[in-house]
């Protein structure tokens, strides 16, 4: 057997030490590539200790593999991540880290520290020499170097010490390599991002922008396909809006993927989302939260993916995704570049998606502007006509460009009480009037006008719309029409029948027989009811038509008090409610149509008993005050609903609560003009214990006739 010293080679000589590390300290400067100067160190290094096989492995702040160099008899080796990490777990590499220490093992096969693969056994290549030491910078582990002869106690203490020293130096490559790298991949963001920026902010449109953002991605990033997500604000799903693949945006395949949508925290997408965080997968398969099942692009078959939030504000409003890199795997700088890229796309997606909708509004009010079927004119604050849409040309007679050159007043008659002389009184509310639209050949067309102050693009405009009221117009004056014809035939017959029921009554003692006596008390009292109900429709067509009320004398208010209980003594009596005045004893007197003012107790004390229930209380008071006589009307029905009150006095008025309530509704109606027609007002409110209270006033005046006072039946 061969002594040690007949196997061993002569240790290193200092010359060739010096040499190596000088062509070593050359390699370091001739080039900034990792990678480059970790092969031409490792090669270097081997060839001058005569080692067979080397590697140098570069690790991160995390202690994980970022860059190695691996030679094996005279090949370099490619390994996987996952492979270099169960090194770095397992074997010598590892302990080298782990305890910042250099080894030396002239015998692989007796030292644990060594992690033993199937080429290490016996029948294989058997035991070896090895040497490992720590790269260090900034008294900082970055990487580990191992270098390995076939030969057990080939390598001794002296390849130890000079692997050290090439270690120095390969540290000062790795924080020379290292800056340099960063410099370079700050500088391919910012590129790729000012080419983002730039490519993005060149259209305005969603489907432009969106595309446009994916193209940069897959430029940038050289990616196979790129999608884009966008978060549901209702849902809170994820949808699927773009795609762009090597084929282009509009490749066949894409249709399965866009539209697609993935619930909230699911898939990758959806942890991202969640989370407010991009993140980098480079074994997709392997990965819990890559779900096959979900993916929306289960054909391209994932295996790298890279996804960053889309944020606008700080607020998640979709992901961005790319898939399978052209080369190798995804480094850090691709999650920088795809992040960049989702917070300018934010603000661009949103500036589309408002112009998107603002053309969606601008599109609308156009159709409905022009397919309006009422003419609708826009002016600017002086009246001036700016625009108008189809139907104002056809009703008018006027062309368009006529119609241009003319003022809002040219075309109707302006109600300057309701938009003032300068249209000051006009804002964002609409105000309406009756107005006359003035055609081009003089004829005049009755319209109801509907305008308020509206803003159109940067200026502020008036908006002018005519409704034709001609047929609602002729339908109320037919109705006008057939009801005063229908009233003034009423009255004659109906004088007749009250003057033979006097005479009846004069004629024949109906006190001997009670059951004729309540019959002719029915017909009496129906045919007076049938009276002043003709009577106050006269008045409310003649108070309508703006004729004054000229038969005005002094009146006693006890008097008309008394004679509204007196004619609804049988209503009253039927539902046994008990009747309560409050009138002051030195109450003066009035001055007002006696007959009109007691209608309208009457109606008031009428519709009192309809909605009290029976057994209750109508109290009916009168005052003086502020110079006019109040008169007031409480009852204990249900009340007035608060927004009816304003309403309840128009004609044929009928509230929701009076369903079960017959009548025409102008009980109220006539109220309110015989009251205005006075010179008072009318309202309602509802009583603090229950029940509405109806009011009405009445100037107090003197009269210069010699009328007579206003007396009651004796």
């Amino acid at each position: 057997m061969k002594t040690r010293e007949e196997n061993q080679e002569p240790p290193t000589s200092s010359r060739t030490s010096l040499e190596l590390l000088y062509r070593v300290s050359r390699e370091v400067a001739t080039t900034l590539d990792l990678c480059t100067v970790l092969q031409r160190i490792l090669s270097l290094s081997m060839e001058t200790i005569g080692a067979t096989s080397g590697s140098i492995i570069i690790i991160n702040d995390q202690g994980q593999p970022i860059e190695s160099a691996i030679i094996v008899e005279d090949r370099f080796i490619h390994h996987n991540m996952q492979q270099l990490e169960d090194t770095l777990k397992e074997g010598l590499a590892g302990w080298v880290i782990n305890h910042e220490k250099p080894v030396h093992l002239p015998d692989t096969s007796v030292d644990e520290r060594w992690l033993r693969r199937p080429d290490d056994q016996e029948e294989a290549t058997g035991a070896k020499s090895a040497v490992s030491v720590p790269i260090q910078t900034r008294d900082k582990i970055v990487g580990v170097a191992t270098f390995v002869h076939p030969q057990p106690h080939y390598l001794t203490t002296e390849h130890l010490s000079l692997v050290q020293a090439i270690a120095d130096q390969a540290g000062v490559a790795v924080q020379n390599a290292r800056l340099y790298e960063e410099s370079q991949k700050q500088a391919r963001v910012m590129t790729a991002l000012a080419k983002s920026a730039k490519a993005i902010s060149k259209t305005i449109k969603l489907d432009e922008v969106l595309n446009s953002i994916l193209y940069q991605i897959k430029q940038a990033l050289q990616v196979e396909l790129v999608t884009l997500a966008l978060i549901d604000g209702q849902t809170e799903d994820l949808i699927y809006q773009a795609v762009i693949t090597d084929d282009g945006p509009d490749e066949s395949g894409n249709e399965k993927i866009l539209g697609y949508r993935l619930s909230e925290g699911k898939g990758i997408a959806g942890w991202v989302a969640e989370h407010s965080q991009g993140m980098i997968i480079n074994d997709a398969e392997h990965d819990p939260r890559y779900q096959r099942q979900l993916s929306p692009y289960q054909e391209y078959a994932p295996q790298a993916i890279v996804a960053a939030p889309i944020f606008l504000q700080d607020k998640v409003i979709g992901v961005l995704e790319a898939v399978n890199p052209r080369k190798d795997l995804f480094s850090s700088d691709a999650l920088l570049v795809l992040s960049g890229i989702g917070s300018l796309a934010g603000s661009s997606i949103q500036n589309a998606q408002l112009f998107e909708n603002l053309q969606e509004a601008h599109n609308r009010y156009h159709d409905i502007f022009e397919n309006s079927p009422d003419p609708i004119i826009i002016t600017d604050l002086d009246g001036q006509i700016k625009n108008t849409n189809n139907r104002t040309v056809q009703s008018s007679g006027f062309s368009e460009s006529e119609l241009r050159q003319m003022t809002i007043s040219a075309i109707h008659e302006i109600n300057r009480d309701v938009t003032g002389r300068d249209f000051s009184q006009l804002s964002g509310q609409a105000v309406s009037y009756e107005s006359m639209m003035i055609k081009k050949n003089g004829e005049k067309i009755p319209v109801q006008v509907i305008t308020h102050k509206t803003r159109i693009g940067e200026n502020e405009r008036l908006e002018w719309t005519f409704r034709d009221i001609t047929e609602h117009k002729e339908l109320n004056q037919l109705r006008d029409d057939m009801l005063s014809m229908i009233y003034h035939d009423l009255r004659a017959p109906l004088s007749n029948v009250m003057s033979s029921l006097d005479v009846i009554e004069a004629s024949l003692d109906l006190s001997e027989d009670p059951d004729v006596q309540s019959l002719f008390d029915i017909a009496a009292r129906s045919a007076k009811r049938i009276q002043r109900l003709t009577q106050s429709l006269l008045d409310i067509n003649r108070l309508e038509s703006g004729q004054p009320i000229t038969d005005q004398v002094l009146v006693d208010p006890r008097t008309l008090i008394n004679n509204t209980s007196q004619a609804l003594h049988t209503q009253i009596q039927a539902k046994n409610i008990t009747i309560s005045t409050q009138i002051p004893e030195n109450i003066s007197k009035l001055t007002g149509d006696p007959d009109m003012l007691e209608r309208v107790l009457i109606n008031l004390v009428q519709n009192a008993v309809k909605f009290s229930p029976s057994e209750s209380e109508i109290i009916i008071g009168v005052k003086e005050e502020n110079n006019h006589h109040q008169f007031w009307v409480q009852d204990s029905g249900p009340g007035v609903d608060p927004q009816h009150q304003d309403v309840i006095f128009d004609k044929f008025k009928r509230l929701p609560s009076e369903k079960t309530i017959t009548g025409l509704g102008l009980g109220l109606a006539f109220c309110r003009l015989t009251i205005e027609g006075h010179g008072g007002r009318i309202w309602v409110e509802n009583a603090n214990k229950g029940g509405s209270v109806f009011s009405f006033t009445i100037p107090t005046k003197e009269t210069s006739g010699e009328k007579s006072d206003y007396l009651q039946p004796g």
